[in-house]
């Protein structure tokens, strides 16, 4: 397998540090609202990219933080003049209930910043004592960047280009216009914890560096997140934790491309910004996901109504394709494996290989999904009611294998109430009479209660009305 390491600029072989297993550490939300529909792209690309190292055998520490101390959050409590714990807990608890609609597997460990605060200043602390580190009049501790040779490689800066060009915080008390905080002092009004260098709370860019350190190791195989946390943010992280351990903080750099919403930069300004709590009111939210990952990971993605659409269509057709094996199995007593199924099977089972090549080269998800729907054909050309049933079932295995590790079409055809399996058979027995005009009424019935009926040799198949 191969993963382009935005460290290095380039596709690289990907090895772990320990043998079968991979430690993932990947930016999770600040907790003040509902996350938007820019926060679900690598929230969701990274389930797959976890779902796939499981599938390829690994065993897979995900770590995925709350920032749940943050200005945003303080803000919004000043706001709604509750306390900032208030905030964040409700956030978290609305942060799962979005993810799990959209398929999004809980991390291995989901830690808190203000769980985690005596770990933070301990790590400051080293941070001071080695040189890295200094403190202010007021009780803020800033990080040196010019301490920290290397500052800037992950951004493909130098530490003057980014001074000249960056937008960084204006504090005439810095050292260095780069210089980043550690620790802030207390503010009137704001939580506060106790610490060497007075009271206050943790900056934003050290609790990846603690938790990541903490709950996997000095050294990570990899670090992901959107391509809008390169600079400052991963470029903060590597430079206080190389400088803590003397050693590299991850093996690759991941990130993930824009979204735009109608070909435009999603912002509040223009009117177009998006929480997928919204988006969820009009899309289903299978359909968001498998419009995500119909698009390499890297690559910008346009939101727009007629591209969700045209997702919600496709992902209709590989439906229509498990619904029609499910039906078609057990419908016929031919168990008998044919020398043309046995051929068959073998062209079948090189879907399978071609999708994990495309998964193994940098995670293009893209053209997995280009294979599974060349599979699909071949089912629907290949699979009938003369098919064996042992060849149907070895269909449907390997189109929910691959569709699984995407972690789409998991949603099973619900039981039929028993009034409308009344109404079915009452049809059914209105056919065998030839009273055609009953048999159409239950049929248009049906139709408005939202099920579909279709006549096969096999006997009625039917299915929501989408």
């Amino acid at each position: 397998m191969k993963l382009y390491n935005t460290l290095t600029g380039k596709k690289e072989e990907f090895k772990t540090i320990n043998e079968g297993v991979v430690n993932m550490y990947v930016c999770g939300p600040t907790v003040y609202n509902f996350f938007h529909i820019g926060n679900a792209r690598p929230f969701m690309m990274f389930d797959v990219l976890r779902r796939y190292f499981e599938y390829r055998g690994y065993k897979v520490n995900y770590i995925q933080n709350f920032t749940d101390v943050d200005d945003k959050i303080i803000n919004k409590a000043k706001e709604e003049k509750v306390d900032s714990n208030v905030i964040s807990e409700k956030y978290i608890e609305e942060y799962f209930k979005d993810a799990d609609h959209l398929g999004i597997h809980r991390a291995t460990h989901h830690p808190k910043v203000t769980e985690n605060i005596d770990s933070i200043i301990g790590f400051i602390e080293v941070l001071i004592e080695k040189g890295f580190a200094y403190v202010i009049d007021n009780g803020d501790v800033y990080f040196n960047t010019h301490s920290f040779e290397g500052y800037g490689k992950l951004s493909g800066q130098s530490i003057d280009d980014l001074e000249s060009g960056a937008r960084v915080e204006v504090n005439l008390n810095k050292k260095n216009p780069t210089d980043f905080a550690l620790w802030k002092s207390k503010k009137e009004g704001e939580p506060f914890w106790e610490s060497p260098w007075g009271e206050g709370r943790p900056g934003w860019h050290i609790e990846c560096s603690v938790m990541s350190t903490k709950f996997l190791s000095e050294t990570i195989d990899i670090h992901a997140g959107g391509h809008d946390l390169i600079f400052p943010h991963h470029e903060n992280e590597i430079a206080q934790s190389e400088a803590y351990s003397g050693k590299p903080f991850a093996k690759y750099w991941l990130h993930n491309g824009y979204i735009n919403i109608d070909n435009q930069k999603m912002s509040k300004s223009k009117g177009n910004f998006f929480t997928v709590r919204e988006i969820l009111e009009e899309y289903d939210p299978e359909v968001v996901r498998f419009f995500m990952i119909g698009a390499h990971y890297r690559s910008p993605v346009n939101f727009s109504r007629d591209l969700v659409v045209a997702a919600a269509n496709g992902l209709e057709r590989m439906y229509t394709a498990k619904e029609n094996l499910e039906f078609l199995i057990g419908k016929n007593l031919k168990s008998k494996v044919t020398e043309e199924e046995l051929q068959k099977n073998a062209e079948m089972m090189e879907f399978r290989n071609r999708f994990i090549e495309a998964m193994d080269d940098d995670f293009n998800t893209a053209d997995a999904v280009s294979v599974i729907f060349e599979l699909v054909r071949f089912i629907n050309t290949n699979v009938n009611e003369e098919s064996s049933e042992e060849f149907m079932k070895k269909a449907l295995e390997l189109l929910k294998e691959l569709t699984g590790i995407l972690g789409i079409l998991t949603q099973e055809k619900q039981l039929l109430d028993l009034d409308i399996e009344k109404m079915i058979e009452e049809r059914q027995e209105a056919r065998k009479n030839k009273n055609f005009k009953r048999s159409d009424e239950i049929r248009d019935l049906l139709i408005k209660k939202g099920i579909k009926l279709e006549d096969t040799p096999q006997g009625v198949k039917w299915s929501y009305v989408k």
